[in-house]
């Protein structure tokens, strides 16, 4: 981060800074968790439903930073330490990125979606990436913590932003898109993620259009041409749609699928014919490279660059990631997060494998509503349909997934917990067998995913 003066960050955040004193050193870092203090730094308090962040504060300033935001203001202030007061540190955060982000005449890039989001803007930043540096959001900082953060991290050398934005209720893209004002806003698609908070598909699409509300008036909307939902869509702006549909901008004609080994695709624009090649398996995998397309064309990229970043993609953390163990073993480690949609995608992908032996591991879903058992339901008879060999499923709501399989004459075991499970799942991973390990991710299965590879380390 760039430095602030302690008069500007009072400014940003529409502050007051309690105890001036001049000479004080500009501040270049952020910090909301007092456990891991950079010195020097300012210490902001998140406060929860379950804890307050200025209870910490004279520890997070003990640590070494030089001063704190804070909404209730200590009665006894260090001198050698600042304290500027606001009227709520969740909003003096959004303030200050937002005010941050304004040094910065480079393009940004939002994104937001029911699937795929994260899988999207690390294709997008991939693809970008062959020109031009950088900054896109780590990990899983899409939130109203993760995605100030990230903006706070721009730095002098960046040429482009893109920032992936999630939600599972009314008004936070649009308080995300607040701080982002992006000059490329893109939807990946519309699902069932969420659904319990927003009602309805419908409901979802209308919290996802947020997006558009601080999109600049000469921006571009990206949109998958292929979402029926997303097809009712008409903005005020250009607008480009990406999918294997005639009326498509960015059309998918061709994809053949590798199994474990990835992808090809054609894609085709007003431009040119793109070759794209991409390790990540699924044929799914069309639509961010396509998205990057789009996006790569618009800020100027060669065809060229966009084919050599999109090849130089790698997924984040557990996203369908392929795990090559000894005599043909094979984990598909896709347990990051889950939704109807995503199982979907991830059981085609497992059958399509050349392994001798299929197998999945599924889990439950959140935040699915009245959709909840139905949803696992069809995961589980969708399983045998596509002839997957046997079926574990864990979980309270996983029973449902077990029924679905077992009714459609699936070969399928239920445990209650992933601990009761590990030993199954050992047996299960015989030589030549693929094992696809799936759940939403409050369910923790890259502990399964850890517990079954270290047998082979």
């Amino acid at each position: 981060m760039q430095p602030f003066t302690i008069e500007e960050i009072a400014q940003m955040v529409h502050g007051v800074w309690k105890n001036p004193r001049p000479g004080m050193a500009p501040i270049s870092a952020v910090c909301t968790d007092s456990r891991s203090v950079i010195p020097g730094s300012l210490f902001l308090p998140w406060v929860g439903e379950r804890f307050d962040g200025h209870r910490f504060i004279d520890a997070a300033l003990e640590a070494g930073a030089a001063g704190c935001l804070c909404a209730q203001t200590p009665q006894n202030l260090r001198p050698d330490k600042f304290y500027i007061e606001v009227a709520d540190t969740r909003l003096a955060l959004r303030d200050l990125a937002a005010a941050y982000r304004d040094r910065f005449e480079i393009p940004f890039i939002q994104i937001t979606g029911s699937v795929g989001k994260t899988t999207t803007k690390d294709m997008v930043a991939a693809a970008l990436g062959a020109k031009l540096q950088v900054l896109k959001t780590p990990a899983n900082f899409n939130n109203d913590i993760g995605t100030p953060l990230t903006l706070l991290g721009l730095e002098a050398e960046h040429q482009a932003a893109v920032i992936e934005t999630g939600m599972n209720h009314f008004g936070e893209i649009a308080y995300l898109g607040s701080m982002v004002r992006p000059d490329i806003a893109v939807i990946s698609n519309i699902g069932d993620a969420h659904i319990e908070f927003l009602g309805s598909r419908e409901g979802i699409l209308k919290a996802k259009c947020e997006i558009f509300e601080h999109l600049k008036p000469h921006g571009l909307a990206i949109l998958n041409g292929d979402d029926a939902l997303l097809n009712t869509v008409s903005l005020p702006i250009r607008m480009v749609r990406c999918g294997q549909s005639e009326h498509c901008g960015v059309r998918i004609t061709e994809i053949d699928d590798h199994g474990v080994d990835g992808i090809t695709c054609t894609v085709e624009t007003a431009r040119y014919r793109y070759e794209l090649v991409t390790a990540a398996p699924g044929e799914h995998m069309a639509y961010p490279m396509a998205i990057a397309v789009a996006v790569g064309e618009e800020l100027g990229l060669s065809r060229e660059e966009i084919t050599r970043g999109v090849a130089d993609y790698r997924p984040s953390g557990s996203r369908m990631r392929v795990i090559h163990l000894p005599q043909g073993r094979i984990i598909l480690d896709d347990c990051y997060n889950a939704s109807p949609q995503s199982v979907a995608a991830a059981l085609e992908v497992l059958a399509k494998t050349t392994c001798e032996r299929k197998v999945a591991v599924l889990g439950d879903m959140g935040e699915l509503g009245d959709l909840t058992e139905q949803a696992h339901y069809n995961m589980g008879a969708l399983a045998a349909m596509l002839g997957i060999d046997f079926l574990v499923a864990i979980g309270p709501k996983a029973v449902k997934i077990a029924d679905g399989a077992a009714q459609s004459g699936g070969a399928v075991l239920h445990f209650s917990t992933k601990e009761e499970a590990v030993a199954e799942l050992r047996e299960q991973l015989e030589p030549e067998t693929a094992m696809l390990i799936k759940a939403s991710h409050a369910m923790h299965f890259e502990q399964l995913v850890e517990q079954l590879r270290g047998d082979y380390d």
